[in-house]
C-alpha cells in the first residue's frame, strides 16, 4: 500500500481537498485504484452538529456518516463511495482509545498520547486504506490522506507525530508528503512572497516530515525565480514545486497538475509501476474535455438559492456543484444568486426595506429557484413564501429536505385552506401539523440521531407522466441519501393528493413521503432526500438537470426525446477530437500550444511564464 499525505501551511481553506482529489484523479486515469481519508483535528465525533457558518455544509455518506465537505470532493473527483471511517477526527480516536482502556485492553499501563493515541491513528489509517473500493471490489493501491488545518496547530500535533512514525512503519518508498501553501502577492509590491511558505515548511520539517512536493496556491502563477527561491530554502527540487493559480473551475486542477508530470513523479517516487503513458490528451481526456466544456459555456442561467446560511457559500457547496454539473451537461453556465430566506418575510419590510426589496427582486428575475434544507425556525416563513410564489407564477422550482416540507406547508395553507398549518419543528401547538417528527430517529440527542444515509425511494404508479420519474429513467425505485428528523404527516397525504399535490415517491413501506410534484406546472418538484450528494461531474443529478432544463424551457423537449441531450457543435478550437482539449486561459498560463508533443514530460514546471511585474 502506498500513501500520499497532504498537509497545509500558512492559512486553511487554500484548497487541500481539491489538491488531494486531483492527486487521486490523476492516478485513476493511470489505472491506479485509489481511496481517500480526511483527518479533522477537532474533538467532535463527526460533523453532524456543526454550524454551516463555521465549517460549511455537512456532507452525508451512504452509510449515514456526517462528514466534512472535502469527502464530497473526493467522491465527485474519484467517483468512489466512501464510508464514515474514511473521516477521522480527534474525538473518534480518543473515544476509540478510551473505550479500549475501559475494556481493559491497556490493563496495568498508563494510557498516553504517545504511543497509544499515535498508534491508534496509524492502525486506523492502515485498516481503512486496505478496504476494497466499493465500485470495483479491488483493494486500493494508493491512499491519499488529507490532514485538516495547518501545520503548527496544537490540535493536529498528535496526527503529525503519528505520521512521522508512520513513514518508517511503511517505508520511505511507500510514503510521500505534499505540502500545500499560500504564496501571497501583495498589490503594493506586485511580487510573490515566499517567506510564509518557507516558515510552514521549516515547521513541518522540524516536526519530522519533509515534503516531497510543494503546491503553491496563488492568485496568479508564480514565476521561475520564485520557484527557485522556494526550492533553495525548502530543500525541494524546483521541478517538485507546483504552482496552482486560481482557475475558473476546480475540475481544471487535475489537468493543471498533470501538466507538471505529476504521474511520472509519483510513479518514480512511490514505485507504482505505471506503464509508459500515452499522450496527455488520451489518458486525461475526460478531465480535459470537462474543463474545456465548462470554460466555454455561452448561454447563462440564473438560479436563486433561497437559504438560511447564505453568508457562506460553502454552506451549499454540494448544491452549487450539482447545479454546475447539470448546467454543463445541458450546455448552460450557472449564475448562482443566494437569497436570505428571512429577508423575504414581511417583518424585514419594516426593519430593512432595502434588503426586503432586493431579496424579492433577485427572486423575480431568476430563471429557477432552489429551496434547500436547514434547521430551526429562522427563515422558514420566507421559504414558504418562496414556494407559494414559484407555484403561482410557474417558476421552475426544486425543494430539498426543508424545502420539501415548506412546499407541503404552503400547499396546506393556501390550497387546502388549513389556517395555521405548520411543522411541529417550528410550532409545536399548530392546529394542523402537516409535518411531524420521527420519534425513532430523535431520542433526545442531536448528534447522529436523524434518518441518515442511502435509502430507497419507490415511485408510485399513477395515471399521468411524472416528470421526475422520467428524469430518473422511468425506474421503479431509486437510492438517494437522506438527512432529516421530520416528515410529512401521513394523516394528511390523501387530502393533499385530492387537491392536486401528488406524492409520486415514497419509502419502501409506503409510509413516508419522499417526492412531490405538481402536474400542471413547468417544473415544481420537491424531495425529502438530498440529491446533491450523489451528483457527479459526468453524471448530473436528475432533479437538478430537470430544474436547469425547465429554467430554459427545454425540459419538455428533453423528455419527449427520451431524456437525451442533443449533441452540441464544438464551441471552440479546443473542443474537438483532434485538438488538445484545454481551455485557452489555461493553455496561455501554461504557455502550451497544440504544436507541442503531448506527453506529460513536455509540460514541466519550467513552462510557466514569469510572474508579472
Amino acid at each position: 500500500m502506498k500513501y500520499i499525505l497532504v498537509t497545509g501551511g500558512v492559512i486553511s481553506g487554500v484548497g487541500k481537498g481539491v489538491i488531494s482529489s486531483s492527486f487521486g484523479a490523476i492516478l485513476k486515469c493511470c489505472g491506479i485504484e485509489v481511496t481517500s481519508i480526511k483527518i479533522d483535528p477537532y474533538i467532535n465525533l463527526d460533523a453532524g452538529t456543526f454550524s454551516p457558518y463555521e465549517h460549511g455544509e455537512v456532507f452525508v455518506l451512504d452509510d449515514g456518516g456526517e462528514v466534512d465537505l472535502d469527502l464530497g470532493n473526493y467522491e465527485r473527483f474519484l467517483n468512489i463511495t466512501l464510508h464514515k471511517e474514511n473521516n477521522i477526527t480527534t474525538g473518534k480516536i480518543y473515544k476509540h482509545v478510551i473505550d479500549k482502556e475501559r475494556h481493559g485492553d491497556y490493563l496495568g499501563k498508563t494510557v498516553q498520547v504517545v504511543p497509544h493515541i499515535t498508534d491508534a491513528i496509524q492502525e486506523w489509517v492502515e485498516r481503512v486504506a486496505q478496504k476494497p473500493v466499493s465500485e470495483t471490489g479491488k483493494p486500493p493501491q494508493v491512499c491519499i490522506i488529507e490532514l485538516g488545518g495547518i501545520v503548527g496547530d496544537i490540535e493536529s500535533m498528535a496526527f503529525v507525530e503519528a505520521f512521522r512514525q508512520f513513514q518508517f512503519r511503511v517505508g520511505r518508498e511507500n510514503f510521500c508528503v505534499a505540502h500545500v501553501s499560500l504564496v501571497p502577492q501583495p498589490k503594493t509590491t506586485g511580487e510573490h512572497k515566499t517567506k510564509p511558505t518557507q516558515t510552514s515548511v521549516r515547521e513541518l520539517r522540524g516536526l519530522g516530515l519533509s515534503p516531497d512536493i510543494i503546491v503553491c496556491r496563488s492568485e496568479r502563477p508564480i514565476g521561475q525565480e520564485t520557484r527557485e527561491k522556494i526550492s533553495s530554502f525548502c530543500h525541494v527540487a524546483p521541478a517538485q514545486i507546483i504552482s496552482i493559480p486560481d482557475l475558473k473551475s476546480v475540475y481544471e486542477v487535475p489537468v493543471f497538475m498533470e501538466n507538471h508530470g505529476m504521474a511520472e513523479f509519483l510513479d518514480e517516487r512511490l514505485r507504482l509501476g505505471i506503464a509508459p503513458l500515452p499522450p496527455l490528451r488520451k489518458y486525461m481526456r475526460p478531465w480535459i474535455e470537462l474543463g474545456s466544456r465548462m470554460a466555454n459555456l455561452k448561454s447563462e442561467i440564473t438560479i436563486a438559492v433561497v437559504g438560511k446560511y447564505t453568508r457562506l457559500e460553502d454552506s451549499y457547496t454540494s448544491i452549487a456543484k450539482a447545479l454546475r454539473h447539470a448546467g454543463n451537461a445541458a450546455g448552460f453556465r450557472i449564475d448562482l444568486t443566494f437569497v436570505e430566506a428571512s429577508n423575504l418575510e414581511v417583518a424585514t419590510l419594516q426593519e430593512d426595506p432595502a434588503a426586503y426589496h432586493e431579496a424579492w427582486r433577485n427572486l423575480c428575475v431568476c430563471d429557477g429557484v432552489i429551496v434547500p434544507g436547514g434547521f430551526g425556525k429562522r427563515g422558514v416563513e420566507g421559504k414558504i413564501l418562496t414556494c407559494q410564489w414559484c407555484r403561482t407564477n410557474n417558476k421552475p422550482f426544486l425543494g430539498i429536505c426543508l424545502g420539501f416540507q415548506a412546499a407541503v406547508i404552503e400547499y396546506a395553507r393556501n390550497v387546502l385552506k388549513l389556517n395555521g398549518a405548520h411543522s411541529i419543528e417550528v410550532d409545536e401547538d399548530t392546529a394542523h401539523p402537516v409535518v411531524i417528527d420521527m420519534p425513532e430517529h430523535n431520542p433526545g440527542q442531536l448528534g447522529g440521531t436523524m434518518r441518515l444515509g442511502r435509502r430507497t425511494t419507490v415511485f408510485r404508479k399513477g395515471d399521468y407522466n411524472s416528470k421526475i420519474k422520467m428524469l430518473y429513467g422511468n425506474r421503479d425505485k431509486i437510492d438517494e441519501r437522506h438527512r432529516h428528523r421530520y416528515e410529512v404527516n401521513p394523516l394528511y397525504t390523501k387530502r393533499f393528493e385530492e387537491a392536486g399535490l401528488r406524492f409520486v415517491g415514497v419509502d419502501v413501506d409506503e409510509k413516508r413521503m419522499e417526492i412531490l410534484e405538481l402536474e400542471d406546472h413547468p417544473f415544481y418538484v420537491a424531495v425529502q432526500y438530498h440529491p446533491e450528494y450523489l451528483s457527479r461531474p459526468l453524471n448530473p443529478s436528475p432533479p437538478f438537470l430537470g430544474l436547469v432544463l425547465a429554467a430554459k424551457d427545454r425540459l419538455r423537449a428533453f423528455l419527449s426525446k427520451g431524456c437525451k441531450l442533443s449533441p452540441r457543435e464544438p464551441q471552440s478550437d479546443y473542443d474537438s477530437d483532434d485538438d488538445f482539449l484545454l481551455n485557452p486561459l489555461m493553455a496561455k498560463q501554461l504557455n502550451i500550444t497544440n504544436d507541442q508533443d503531448d506527453n506529460s514530460s513536455a509540460y514541466s514546471s519550467s513552462s510557466f511564464p514569469e510572474a508579472p511585474e
